[in-house]
This record gives structure tokens, sequence and C-alpha cells, in this order.
């Protein structure tokens, strides 16, 4: 016998279908709530990470930064290490022409002229000076051009200053500095100090020593304080020496005389030490 069902089934059966897409619903926004905790969970953890390797990087930045600033001292301070060794060099190199040049200056200046001033510009020097006349500036311009040390000599001026002393001819002088070939393979040999053989050439030294101190204190550069302060130090060290005597000359036919000076003895004088002494006087 068939069985008829006369309940409202498809009401329960869409209540069923509710129920179940509502179950599902609910898992799906729970799987969907877990999704995101685990995506936030993970995002947080390389967000962390990142944080840390920015804090890493940052103190590693740092680090660099302080030894860059070292580093950017230490190149300052090796900068002004290579100017001074290039200044020193530099003094070495021209130790035996401050030394020639001064010498050269103290030979070639003749009698009848001296020097008040002299400047020095790189390979070039400027004179100036006093002379009893003209003549005495060309004979001072040919020695200078004689010498291996300085050349090319070039009058700038020369005026009458009509003034009573025994020099009233002033002059000045643009001096070309040129070194011997011979110094260059040797540089090592410093000719000694000059000399001054009158009391009127020892006061010209000493007259340069102190316009080159002077100049050394006032100078703006270290290089050029340097440069003068060798110059004045080798002045200093000129000699004084008297000029030697002139010796009469001998007459031909005419034998030098020869003065004896008897001796003093305790013992007794014998024949032929009298015969010698005789002789001698002869």
């Amino acid at each position: 016998m068939a069985h008829i069902n006369l309940l409202p089934w498809r009401a329960e059966r869409r209540k069923q279908r509710e129920r179940e897409f509502f179950m599902q619903l609910g898992a799906a926004f729970v799987v969907g709530i877990l999704c995101v905790l685990v995506w936030s969970f993970w995002m947080g953890m390389r967000i962390d990470n990142q944080n840390e390797r920015n804090t890493y990087l940052q103190g590693e930045i740092k680090q660099v930064d302080v030894k860059i600033a070292k580093i950017n001292d230490l190149e300052k301070v090796r900068s002004r290490l290579l100017a001074r060794k290039q200044i020193i060099e530099q003094l070495q190199a021209n130790r035996s022409q401050m030394v020639h040049l001064f010498d050269e200056l103290v030979k070639t200046i003749p009698t009848s002229a001296r020097l008040t001033a002299l400047k020095q510009n790189g390979q070039s020097m400027t004179l100036n000076g006093v002379a009893q006349s003209n003549a005495s500036v060309a004979d001072y311009m040919r020695n200078i051009e004689a010498s291996p040390w300085m050349g090319q000599a070039d009058l700038s001026k020369t005026e009458n200053t009509h003034d009573s002393s025994r020099m009233p001819y002033s002059f000045g002088l643009r001096v070309a500095l040129s070194r011997p070939k011979q110094d260059d393979a040797n540089d090592s040999k410093i000719p000694p100090p000059p000399v001054a053989h009158t009391p009127a050439e020892r006061a010209q030294i000493e007259v340069f020593v102190k316009k080159l101190k002077d100049g050394a204190a006032q100078a703006k550069t270290p290089a050029d304080s340097a440069r003068l302060s060798a110059m004045a130090n080798a002045l200093e060290n000129a000699q004084t020496l008297p000029k030697p005597k002139p010796t009469a000359p001998v007459q031909p036919g005419k034998k030098p005389s020869i003065s004896v000076t008897p001796v003093e003895s305790d013992k007794p004088a014998t024949p032929a030490h009298n015969a010698a002494v005789k002789g001698g006087a002869k």
C-alpha cells in the first residue's frame, strides 16, 4: 500500500537548505577570519623583520659615517703633510741654490756699488742698489751675466739722485736665476759661506741678513718664511777675513835677505856652527 505524505516537505526542505547555507556561510566567515589573522601575523613578522634589518642597516650606516669622517680627517692631515713634504723637498732642492746665489751676490757686486734691497719671485730676482756711476752698474751687469747662477740682467731703472754721498746713482735690476748642469748632477756639494774681506762687506751682509729676517717674519706663507730664513742663515755664517797684504816683488839679480836670529844655548858654539851661521848671513 502506497504511503502518501501530506506534510509540507517543501517548507522543511527550504529551511534545511537555509540552515546549510548559514552554516556554510559561518564556516566561510570563520575561515576568512582565520586567514586574515594568519596573514596579519605573517605580515607583522615580516614588518618586524624588516624593521630589525632597517635598524641594523642604520647602525651600520652610522658606523660607516663615523669611519668616513675619520677618513676625511685623515685625508686632510695627509694633504697637509704632503704640502709640508713638498715644501721641505723644494727647500731641500733649493738649499744649495740659495747658498750659491748669495755667494755670487757677494762675488759679482763691484766695490763701487752696493745693494739696498732684493726680492726673489720664483726664478727671478729684483735687485735695487746705489752706485758711484753708470759704469759701475754696467760692470755689475756684466758680472751677473758671467755668473753660472745668474744671468740675463735687465736694467729696470737708473737715476742720478744728485746726492752728496759717494754713491749718487740708484739702479734697479731684474735678474733671471739659473742652475749649472754640473750642480744638478751633484747637488750635495754646498760651497762654504761667503767671505767678507772688509768691514764694509761685513756690514752689507749684516744688512742683508736683517732684511731677510724681517721679510721672513712678515711672509704670508710658510714656504716664503722658510726660504727667507734659510737665506738669512746662509748669510749669517759669512766669515770676515782680512785681505792678504801684497808682498814686495824681488828685484832681479838681488838675493832676498835672510835674517838669522841667534838661539841662546847652554852648550858652547862649535866652529862648524859658527861657520854655518856666517855662511847663512852672507
